[in-house]
């Protein structure tokens, strides 16, 4: 029998894993799926450009792999899922209101207190993922991203603004829906009117399009489908 090899997950936060953490282990059940839960938004992160964060994700897997003896040839893959939070939304669509002291988010724009302060995040974290998304590899594993937009509140549950407590909850009753129905949770994500895909380079050039990173969609679907992720990347980035 074939060695388990391990399925590296990257995920913003735990209600995150708590939505997906099951399912991904059931459908690579013949791997071992390890979810890092990165608490907050590598993409957005203080210090982290488009220069350094191919290294800065590719550091998360091998601090694991040292800390428990791996190699790289241990590993299968890398997916990393993240929130688009209308990174690509034009800046009209940044509002300023003096009462949203965290963002509130809608399909068509984003009110904050700190409109420049969301504007420069958006920059970043469009720089950050565009370079990402050209990234077919790190540490010589296949590396894929896949977005969750607004968030993944939104994109699993139809949710915006979601507290804490609602994104727990959330998550829980998601995974306990469908944690023994994989083949109904596979047809969710990726047949679903706002599953997009199956091409993976053509599903990030939609979801850069106008509003569509406030609007409900994600790609996820792709990483369950069609293994071209790495064929239609435009560089590899391995490191």
């Amino acid at each position: 029998m074939a060695k388990r090899k391990i399925v590296f997950v990257i995920v913003e936060g735990p209600s995150d894993d708590e939505a997906l953490g099951v399912l991904l282990a059931k459908i690579y059940d013949k791997d071992s799926v390890y979810v890092h839960i990165m608490h907050g938004d590598i993409t957005t992160q203080a210090g982290v450009t488009s220069s350094n964060i191919v290294s800065k994700v590719g550091n998360c897997v091998k601090q694991y792999a040292a800390q428990n003896h791996y190699k790289s040839n241990d590993f299968k893959e890398i997916i990393h899922i993240v929130d688009m939070d209308g990174a690509y939304a034009p800046d009209f669509a940044v509002v300023e209101d003096e009462n949203a002291v965290k963002p509130v988010y809608s399909a068509a724009e984003i009110h904050t207190a700190n409109p420049e302060g969301i504007i420069s995040r958006n920059a970043r974290k469009r720089e950050n993922i565009d370079r990402l998304k050209s990234t077919g590899q790190i540490w010589r594993l296949p590396y894929g991203i896949y977005y969750m937009s607004c968030n993944l509140d939104h994109a699993l549950y139809g949710k915006l603004n979601s507290t804490d407590e609602e994104k727990e909850e959330d998550a829980y009753q998601f995974a306990k829906k469908y944690r023994n129905d994989i083949p109904g949770f596979l047809k969710y994500i990726k047949e679903s009117d706002f599953a997009v895909g199956p091409d993976y380079k053509e599903s990030w050039n939609f979801i850069t399009e106008g509003l569509h990173s406030l609007e409900r969609y994600t790609n996820l679907g792709v990483c369950f489908g069609v293994d071209n992720k790495n064929d239609t990347n435009e560089e590899s980035g391995a490191v």
